[in-house]
């Protein structure tokens, strides 16, 4: 599961930026938006972590299963897909503000007439996808009239990953390679250009995969890929489907990856890779509790 791009990049979307941010901006009220919907998961875990609650989401089912955290109250409405949300049911919520994310092939003239729209351009810039999710944070705290609450995450998030830094200095790992799996012959590895290699280099903990990688800091690639990554430590985002246990348990391919021969897979709980700052300090803590236990 990835961010729905419907084959467009980053830097197509640089040409839209500007009418989309200010769309959100000029029509911003003179009052906090109390009533907001997100689009898409990234928006829906960064306004959950400044402590607002989305009245809709698009793809709920798919946000428990790959997101997880935070957790949406039962009451959060399903706006329907991510790439084609339900256009009568916000004209029925009447939200005070839309937020969307860059990236996923929408249109934003399309909810001009439902309110006001926000952008949240966390891979538009081609910039470390931290350094953006801190100035995106601060954005839309403003923008939420919730300064208070971005101050107080960009600290706990700086913090966090410095304790994960700290806790891993007295066992020093070597190389990782993380990955989801996308079926039971192909994987989604996080490499350059990604959030968690951001955290990865905070850690100051290597990363195995040096191979190209998409404008989401990824790359999708056959298992025997990993082949090429030596005995380097695997690490794998949860969840793990039922196919992909049964290739792990029967491919004499898999059991014979000098990565797998070396060390016991790590993985790690649920976590949306494409998020903001919460993610990145959840990712760090998790990585460091994992590591030190393996």
């Amino acid at each position: 599961m990835e961010p729905v791009t419907k084959g467009l990049g980053r830097r197509t979307f640089l040409g839209g930026a500007c009418a989309f941010a200010l769309s959100g901006t000029s029509a911003a009220s003179s009052s906090p938006p109390k009533r907001v919907v997100c689009l898409e998961w990234t928006a829906a875990g960064m306004v959950m972590s400044l402590g607002l609650t989305p009245i809709a989401v698009g793809d709920l089912k798919g946000y428990s299963q790959w997101v997880d955290q935070p957790k949406l109250p039962p009451e959060t409405l399903d706006l329907g897909s991510r790439g084609e949300p339900s256009l009568e049911l916000l004209e029925e919520l009447d939200p005070d503000l839309i937020i969307a994310t860059y990236g996923y092939g929408l249109e934003p003239r399309e909810f001009d007439r439902f309110a006001p729209t926000y952008d949240l351009p966390l891979y538009a810039s081609g910039a470390s996808p931290y350094i953006q999710a801190k100035t995106e944070t601060r954005r839309l705290g403003d923008r939420l009239g919730r300064r208070r609450e971005a101050e107080t995450l960009l600290v706990d998030a700086e913090r966090m990953i410095e304790q994960s830094r700290t806790k891993l200095l007295d066992r020093r790992s070597g190389p990782v390679c993380l990955f989801t799996f996308f079926d039971d012959r192909h994987l989604r590895i996080y490499g350059a250009g990604s959030l968690l290699q951001d955290v990865l280099t905070r850690l100051e903990i290597t990363n195995a995969w040096t191979g190209e990688t998409s404008d989401w800091g990824i790359s999708t690639v056959g298992v025997e890929q990993l082949a090429t990554i030596g005995d380097a430590r695997l690490v794998c985002l949860e969840p793990i489907m039922p196919h992909a246990h049964r290739m792990m348990r029967q491919s004499t391919l898999w059991q014979n990856l000098p990565a797998v021969r070396a060390h016991p897979i790590t993985t790690l709980p649920t976590l949306w890779p494409f998020g903001g700052l919460d993610v990145a300090a959840r990712f760090a803590t998790s990585m460091a509790n994992n590591l030190v236990s393996a």
